[in-house]
């Protein structure tokens, strides 16, 4: 058997360096160098950073201020709006309480005037009369009248009962006499009550036949023992006049 030549050449095993460590530390190193920077600009943001936080703190805090300041002015805007309101319906219903005082007081200084030519100095004292039968054209045929009852002759006495009227006239060439009921046109119709110390205006509506042309008007009274019976005519009765 041959021997085996001897080699001259050895293998020889080759260990690799080690760089993880070196790694290691350079990214430590890095990441040391974030944190100082980020510290730094903290450092020097610290101070702005403390003002804003201030002025936001003080904006929130005027913002809630001013809230609560527009609240309380809405409200006494809405106070105001309703005492406003209230205070318009109250002078308009003064308004109208002096408009219709102001009608009365004229309504009392003509009733004044009247009454003053009737008991005047130079009036005749008369007890219960027709002072006036007014009659004016109204719709559909109606006829609205006026009539005043006086009375001057016992000034404390108090004149009660009751008025009707009849209307004389011409209805196909005849005389035809309306009286109280059939110018109501009604089957019953009680007299129209008064009661008075001096004077008495009276109103109402009566109705004429289309064809019927008045000449007089018959006015009674009824009150008591006392009856009175005043005649006039129906031109002076339309043209606001009677006798």
């Amino acid at each position: 058997m041959a021997a085996i030549p001897v080699s001259r050449f050895q293998i020889v095993e080759r260990r690799q360096r080690r760089r993880w460590p070196w790694l290691l530390a350079l990214a430590l190193v890095w990441l040391l160098s974030l944190l100082a920077a980020w510290q730094l600009a903290s450092w020097r943001a610290a101070p702005s950073l403390g003002r804003v936080s201030e002025q936001l703190r003080q904006s929130r805090a005027d913002a809630a201020r001013d809230a609560q300041a527009l609240k309380k002015l809405q409200q006494q805007q809405a106070t105001l709006t309703l005492s406003d309101r209230i205070s318009r319906a109250a002078n308009s219903q003064v308004q109208q309480t002096l408009a219709e005082r102001d009608e009365e007081i004229a309504g009392l200084r003509a009733d004044v005037a009247f009454y003053e030519r009737l008991v005047g100095a130079t009036g005749q004292r008369k007890g219960l009369s027709v002072h006036q039968a007014e009659f004016s054209p109204s719709d559909a045929g109606a006829w609205r009248y006026r009539i005043v009852l006086t009375q001057t002759l016992n000034r404390g006495a108090v004149s009660q009962g009751q008025m009707q009227f009849a209307v004389e006239g011409v209805a196909d060439g005849k005389l035809q006499t309306l009286d109280w009921k059939q110018l109501h046109q009604r089957r019953e119709w009680p007299g129209q009550d008064y009661s008075f110390r001096y004077f008495q205006q009276l109103d109402g509506n009566v109705m004429l036949p289309p064809d019927f042309t008045p000449q007089r008007v018959k006015v009674r009274l009824h009150g008591g023992d006392v009856a009175v019976e005043q005649t006039f005519d129906w031109t002076l009765a339309t043209s606001a006049g009677g006798t």
